[in-house]
């Protein structure tokens, strides 16, 4: 008899879980969801800086599911009941065997005072087309990119980073550098960048790390240090340490948090994350597991890490139904493609800050061009990877090819 499998969120780990297992007669799947639409979130920046239509990161998540013999369950999670085995939503009730909690973190613009009124975001689809309202009507003046620092809980053991991940700003700063030259405006405008870290990029080695600094400096961006957000007002940002920036238009990754319906079930950390051990199982229910960036071992905040992890997630259910495969070890990395200027792109590898030894930058037009495909391939295929030969080959051509340390 089919287990029943239950997907909360259609993150980059909810799909890949979901993709995975579509095909499988051992699994009933049913994927929940408040939203009816996806939204590719690393087709976002284009919506934000270069005016693309957001309509173009979606797609239809009821078609999707539902045309592999999966339930969409279109309807916002109230709580998780472990013991019963079953998740309510506001109109339903669910049971499962198997749980795969994939809901993504809450970016919370309420956590800094006067942030969802004065302040803009690319980090999401409603913020990112506000953004590039805002950006077409800017004449000059002072620009401040940065993001808020965010807290972890203490039930596993992670890098104890304050920002849950700075490619973002490093994408908003060259990008709009690059808009800013084009309408003749960069010579009118001070670009500021903060970070309420030690260091700008805590997540890369210093090789990457330097190569941007380098640019920032070349392209005129200052850097704030340890700069952590108090409040955003329309013509300023305040910080904990009683400085004051003054800043026309300010972008910002908000506050992260974890999901009230974990805090309410019990199956929360301190943050409302999910705790689990390497292996993807929450620390005190074996048959829930976590992907992405609600599980609390996912640092730093990056889609990339939600694909792994969902991999592991496939293994491990395909050995409970009886099928022996191999578990995939966990060794997370950062990889990523940080689109800069021109249809240039640059693409960094690098797992010297979490367990491994290289650092590795590789940027250019090609990579450009390649980001924009990636983005492509991603929407049209409804959210699915490329295949696992496309990214052996991808990591083995940036080391070929990419400088830093390997």
């Amino acid at each position: 008899m089919a287990k029943k499998l239950v997907i909360i969120g259609w993150g980059f780990g909810g799909l890949r879980t979901f993709y995975n297992l579509a095909w499988n007669k051992n699994f009933e799947i049913t994927l929940i969801d408040k939203r009816d639409t996806s939204s590719m979130k690393p087709a976002l920046p284009e919506v934000a800086f270069e005016g693309k239509n957001v309509e173009k990161t979606r797609f239809d998540l009821k078609s999707v599911i539902e045309g592999k013999g999966a339930t969409f369950v279109n309807d916002e999670v109230v709580k998780i009941d472990p013991k019963a085995q079953k998740v309510t939503t506001k109109n339903s009730e669910v049971e499962y065997d198997y749980l795969v909690v994939s809901a993504g973190a809450k970016k919370d613009f309420g956590a800094i005072k006067g942030l969802e009124e004065n302040g803009y975001s690319m980090c999401d689809d409603e913020h990112a087309p506000k953004l590039w309202e805002a950006l077409k009507n800017f004449k000059g003046g002072k620009i401040t990119i940065g993001s808020a620092k965010s807290s972890w809980g203490t039930r596993v053991d992670i890098p104890n980073w304050v920002a849950p991940c700075e490619g973002p700003i490093g994408e908003a700063m060259f990008m709009i550098h690059h808009y800013l030259t084009n309408k003749g405006l960069r010579d009118k405008t001070e670009i500021n960048v903060f970070t309420p870290g030690e260091i700008f990029f805590e997540d890369i080695d210093e090789n990457v790390r330097g190569g941007v600094a380098g640019l920032m400096k070349a392209k005129n961006i200052n850097l704030l240090m340890e700069k952590v957000t108090t409040e955003v007002t329309d013509k300023s940002i305040k910080f904990e340490d009683g400085t004051e920036v003054e800043s026309d238009l300010t972008i910002m990754i908000p506050v992260y948090f974890g999901q009230k319906f974990l805090m309410d079930s019990g199956l929360a950390d301190e943050v409302g994350l999910l705790p689990t051990d390497k292996g993807m199982r929450h620390l005190d229910y074996k048959n829930i597991f976590g992907a992405g960036d609600l599980n609390a071992i996912t640092m730093p905040k990056l889609g990339h890490l939600a694909v792994m992890q969902a991999d592991i997630v496939t293994a491990q259910l395909l050995n409970e139904v009886g099928q022996k495969v191999e578990v995939p070890e966990y060794k997370p990395e950062i990889m990523c493609i940080m689109g800069m200027w021109a249809n240039e792109a640059a693409i960094v590898l690098s797992d010297t800050q979490l367990w491994g030894k290289y650092d590795v930058v590789w940027y250019g037009k090609w990579q450009g061009l390649f980001k924009k495909q990636f983005d492509f391939y991603n929407i049209i295929t409804k959210g699915k990877m490329p295949p696992k030969i496309g990214e052996h080959l991808f990591k083995k051509a940036i080391l070929t090819f990419g400088k830093g340390k390997k």
